[in-house]
């Protein structure tokens, strides 16, 4: 994560809202969440889904835990585009082109 926050200015052209979402518990988040901020000066929104329904929906399940990676959601809320991808943030100059990549797709 420190890889995305280091980079999010790649993914500033993007009028997108980004979350990380896990099934961590609120309070290992939140913990992470300050750290981040405390290190990066900002952190990106957490999503707690301990059930993982969201992480369900997004086809990143894997088995009691998620896969690493990225989805697209659109408005109303369908994935519409997700890459397992535990190299991610070591890549993110081929994660944020796959990103704005699949964006400007749902854009159109």
């Amino acid at each position: 994560m420190v890889e995305l926050h280091q980079n999010l200015d790649k993914l500033e052209d993007l009028d997108a809202n980004i979350y990380i979402v896990s099934n961590d518990q609120p309070e290992q988040q939140l913990e992470l969440y300050n750290a981040l901020e405390e290190k990066m000066g900002q952190s990106l929104p957490f999503i707690s889904d301990p059930e993982m329904k969201l992480i369900e929906r997004a086809d990143m399940k894997n088995g009691d835990a998620a896969y690493r990676g990225y989805a697209l959601m659109d408005t109303k809320g369908n994935v519409v585009f997700n890459k397992v991808n535990d190299h991610w943030g070591e890549e993110i100059d081929k994660t944020t082109e796959d990103l704005k990549k699949e964006y400007e797709e749902l854009s159109k």
